[in-house]
């Protein structure tokens, strides 16, 4: 007996990314473990779990029954557990409870003991209504660090693109400030992230990170070379009267423009590896590679290390706070309020669809004249002349000499009739 399908076969559903790693290392998998089982790269496996793809057909399946998430299961929900309050540091107890953000590297992230914003739960998890009424405080993940919380359901897209904007824009003109050490660039290109994210808000509000991308908007628009033309972005601001921090900013601009960025996301941002590849652009190994350079010459250039040389990671934690003491102390100008921004940007989009729509009528009727205008045959041209050689010049009456002229007059006075004969005579 013969079976007839009528369709494809539904997608298995699959958690998030973050939670894909997490049923993974729950499972005591590794990397390559879980790429083998499945039959793909590692490289693979790692981009599912970092949200740059996602598994399709049978391979999607087959991760789903992997990780514990096949077809018919509700999905498991990750622990809840207490964690107990950081110690404060001068970086972090500089900011007061009232201030736009709890970190002015990582907009978004929440203090020890804070309440966290309400955000939609992943696909398939269980209902709020079956959790426990009194819950620990969530972990702060490292994955976490940088990204705005998730607004709650019902605002309008006013709303919840003004959430974003007052929640993100500081911390990231710190950070802006940081990869180019001009606080009027910072500025500017944070109020172009939002103004172009404001655009293009239906696509910016179903991204997983809105405020990573952002992000990473500011960062091409203020490392973009094209602004050093400008006259007032040519030279940098002057450098922090504190000694350290100055010499801190100076070791971090005089760091290649990749590797400067890679630095500051992951020690200051405090995205993990892969993320910090995936938003770079390139593989997980270059970002190790750019991330270890780029310590060794801030290192280098710095009066006192900020850890033993050959650390390795050990020397983040230092230099993560001392990035972030520079933004904190760092005087960059505020924000414009979120209703210019969407002005700006709406005057912005409308001055584009005029210009677009002039270039248009334009282009139209130039081409309307030209086909009035043009002949409606063609002449085939005429060929241009050129000289011939070797060809006698053309014969013509020479000037008459006075002889010449004298028996003209002569002949010109005798008979018409010619000369009268001459008659012979007889001897």
């Amino acid at each position: 007996m013969t079976r007839h399908t009528t369709g494809p076969a539904p997608a298995v559903p699959l958690p998030s990314p973050k939670e894909r790693r997490r049923l993974r290392e729950a499972r005591a998998l590794s990397v390559e473990e879980a790429a083998k089982a499945v039959g793909v790269t590692a490289a693979t496996v790692r981009s599912w779990e970092t949200g740059r793809t996602s598994p399709r057909g049978r391979r999607r399946a087959a991760y789903a029954r992997l990780i514990g998430c096949a077809e018919g299961r509700p999905l498991p929900s990750p622990p809840v557990e207490a964690t107990t309050p950081a110690p404060e540091t001068p970086a972090r107890a500089a900011l007061a409870p009232g201030t736009p953000g709890p970190d002015a590297l990582s907009p978004g992230t929440s203090t020890p003991g804070a309440p966290v914003p309400d955000a939609p739960a992943p696909a398939g998890s269980a209902p709020a209504g079956s959790a426990p009424e009194t819950t620990a405080p969530r972990a702060t993940a490292p994955e976490d660090l940088g990204r705005a919380p998730q607004s709650k359901e019902g605002l309008t897209a006013e709303e919840a693109f003004d959430a974003l904007y007052h929640c993100a824009a500081p911390g990231l003109t710190r950070q802006v400030y940081l990869l180019t050490g001009r606080r009027k660039l910072s500025q500017e290109a944070v109020e172009h992230a939002f103004r172009t994210a404001w655009q293009r808000w239906p696509e910016v509000a179903q991204d997983r990170d809105p405020a990573g991308w952002a992000r990473a908007v500011s960062y091409e628009y203020a490392m973009s070379p094209w602004r050093r033309l400008r006259r007032v972005h040519r030279r940098a601001d002057p450098l922090p009267e504190d000694p350290a921090r100055g010499a801190l900013l100076d070791a971090l601009l005089g760091l290649p423009p990749s590797y400067r960025r890679t630095l500051l996301l992951h020690d200051g941002v405090g995205l993990g590896l892969p993320e910090t590849a995936a938003e770079t652009e390139a593989s997980t190994p270059a970002a190790a590679s750019r991330l270890v350079n780029a310590r060794t010459a801030v290192a280098e250039r710095l009066p006192e290390p900020t850890a033993p040389q050959g650390a390795g990671d050990r020397s983040a934690p230092p230099l993560r706070e001392r990035l972030r003491a520079l933004a904190l102390a760092a005087e960059v100008p505020a924000p414009s309020p979120a209703p210019a921004v969407r002005a700006g940007s709406e005057r912005v989009a409308g001055l584009w669809t005029r210009s677009a729509l002039c270039f248009g009528a334009l282009l139209i009727s130039a081409t309307a004249f030209t086909l009035y205008t043009a002949p409606t045959q063609y002449e085939q041209p005429l060929a241009p002349a050129r000289p011939v050689g070797d060809v006698p010049p053309p014969a013509g009456p020479q000037k008459l000499t006075p002889q010449d002229l004298k028996l003209q007059k002569s002949l010109r006075n005798e008979l018409t009739h010619g000369p009268e004969r001459l008659v012979p005579r007889i001897p």
